[in-house]
Formats: structure tokens, C-alpha cells, sequence
């Protein structure tokens, strides 16, 4: 069973949903967060769209619960605006 989830690529994948449902249910809601300070939530959003673009999608949602994240993204070019960053052809694929 092992070798099939394994050549299907879904192992890894299993795995991460089971850590990230550990980590879930280790969060230990009685102790509450620091508040998620506005230079946080973009660098958080950073790191989400890496994990998103990058298929890690289990990491991505690891880190939206332990840090309190919005569920929903942040619009991009929100974010782009924030930053200061400005979007050519090039970077809006990315």
C-alpha cells in the first residue's frame, strides 16, 4: 500500500495532512495569540503565496492556523501596494 500512495504521489501529501491536523489539534486555544501586527500579516501573506505557488498547499495551511492568518488571501495587488511593489508582465504569472 505503502509503494502505491507512494508512486501516485499522494504519501507526501497524506503525511503533511496529518501534521497539519496535529498541529491543529495541539493549538492550544486557552493561550491566546499575540495580536498579528500589520507588518506580520504581509509578511505572512508572502510566505502563503510562495507556499501556495509552490503547491505546498498542507504548509500553507499549517501557517494560516498557527499565526491566525485570514483564511481568505489578501488581494494581490493589495499587497503590491503595501509593499511598494510594482507589477510588470513578468511578475503577475508568479
Amino acid at each position: 500500500v505503502r509503494e502505491t500512495l507512494e508512486s501516485r504521489g499522494v504519501l507526501g501529501q497524506l503525511k503533511a495532512r496529518i501534521r497539519a491536523e496535529v498541529f491543529s489539534a495541539l493549538d492550544d486555544q486557552r493561550e491566546p495569540r499575540p495580536p498579528l501586527s500589520h507588518e506580520n500579516l504581509l509578511i505572512n501573506e508572502l510566505i502563503r503565496e510562495y507556499l501556495e505557488f509552490n503547491k505546498y498547499r498542507y504548509t500553507a495551511s499549517v501557517l494560516t492556523a498557527e499565526s491566525g492568518q485570514p483564511e481568505v488571501p489578501l488581494d494581490r495587488q493589495f499587497l503590491a501596494n503595501e509593499l511598494k511593489v510594482t507589477e510588470d508582465t513578468s511578475s503577475k504569472s508568479v
